[in-house]
């Protein structure tokens, strides 16, 4: 269930960052980063392993929408920031998973 979760927030957010960073009009690369470095942690929280993957599914999306549509391999940076963040995510898990629950 929880690869499940991480599968959809992490490929929906790949996509809606690779589809917004794209439009002609979109110029900030500070929010593009920002929302794969969220997006990344976010999946690899919540699905608690392989944070690779994560990585991968959030960060691939935009250097393909980027080298397809102007051929500049740039965009490949995007998946350092996605792999920074799944990198924190999955840190925050293993931290959370051991934390201790207080008994009523």
């Amino acid at each position: 269930m929880r690869t499940r979760v991480g599968l959809v927030i992490g490929g929906f957010g790949g996509i809606l960052i690779a589809y917004i960073d794209s439009r002609p009009t979109w110029d900030d690369t500070g929010l593009t980063v920002a929302a794969l470095v969220t997006f990344a942690g976010i999946a690899s929280f919540a699905a608690g392993r392989r944070p690779w993957l994560w990585a991968l599914l959030v960060g691939a999306p935009t250097p393909l929408f980027e080298i397809a549509q102007t051929g500049q391999p740039a965009a490949l940076a995007a998946l350092l920031f996605a792999a920074i963040g799944a990198a924190i995510g999955w840190a925050a898990s293993r931290v959370a998973a051991a934390e201790p629950r207080p008994s009523d």
